[in-house]
């Protein structure tokens, strides 16, 4: 296997982000699909991350009883109101009707923030991933997740795409990804890169499509709150509508998410923070790699 490369500022600087000079729509449009009736939040985070790390434009497509509440609280983004089941849930196949045009003109899709419903996510993805662009970029996180270990047309999916995906899978969805009952490792982060030809971020680890692996130097137990993932998610996202390409979005999303988290740990205490407070970090770290 090759040598694993440390994630470092002069790393960073040598391994520049597309310039982001130009109008709105030079940095890219991201589509960000969750957003179950009761958990709202998981979109609003990644939504917040799309554009703290510089792309141009976010439309949040959530269940449409939250989306009002949403637009009201979000005026920096587009609000798309999806159908939902009788339990609040994201209606996959509806809901995929309803996204075919939004996701095939955007230039990075999110989907799995918020989702609560494996059935219907792996329904959502089915009949939504035909029609995300080829060349655009594409995150999966959470109940995509979990929905994309237990299909094989959906793997078959993911591995077809032009672009390869980008998965951000927490501890237990790498665990569900590698089809393993043991706990998972930083080993198996490029295993299931190659099982599913696809860029992974998990455990301080990326793993590119082609083998090569880097690592995250510095981490910290308090990024393990609720909606931390949905930041990371979010990061690569906006990252990816710039133009990045995917392992250079996953290294860079890992970077500035760590170290968000080391600043916070710094400025408030070791545990304690909350997610929403990661993304105002993402800025200043961002100026300072130039």
């Amino acid at each position: 296997m090759p040598t694993t490369e440390l994630v470092t500022p002069e790393l960073l600087r040598g391994w520049p982000l597309p310039d982001p000079s130009g109008s709105k729509h030079s940095r890219g449009q991201v589509v960000v699909v969750g957003g179950a009736a009761s958990t709202p939040g998981g979109v609003a985070l990644a939504g917040l991350a799309c554009l703290r790390v510089g792309a141009g434009k976010v439309q949040l497509a959530l269940a449409a009883s939250a989306a009002p509440a949403m637009a009201a609280a979000f005026p920096e983004a587009g609000v798309l109101g999806l159908p939902e089941t009788d339990g609040g849930s994201v209606d996959g196949a509806e809901a995929a009707e309803r996204l075919q045009d939004p996701v095939a003109t955007a230039d990075a899709v999110l989907i799995g923030p918020g989702l609560d419903d494996a059935v219907e996510a792996g329904a959502l993805l089915e009949a939504l991933l035909p029609h995300v662009d080829q060349d655009a970029g594409l995150v999966l996180d959470a109940y995509a997740l979990g929905a994309l270990s237990r299909s094989r047309e959906l793997a078959d999916l993911v591995r077809s795409r032009r672009q390869p995906a980008v998965l951000t899978p927490n501890g237990r969805e790498l665990q569900l990804l590698t089809g393993r009952e043991t706990e998972p490792d930083e080993d198996d982060v490029p295993d299931v890169a190659r099982r599913y030809e696809c860029c992974v971020t998990s455990l301080s680890t990326i793993a590119g499509v082609d083998g090569r692996t880097w690592r995250i130097p510095q981490g910290h137990p308090g990024l393990a709150t609720a909606g931390s993932g949905d930041v990371l998610a979010g990061l690569v996202a906006g990252i990816s509508a710039r133009g990045a390409d995917v392992d250079q979005a996953a290294c860079w999303a890992t970077y500035l998410h760590s170290t968000a988290g080391e600043r916070l740990s710094s400025a408030v205490g070791g545990v304690g923070f909350l997610a929403r407070e990661l993304v105002d970090q993402v800025p200043p770290v961002l100026a300072e790699l130039g």
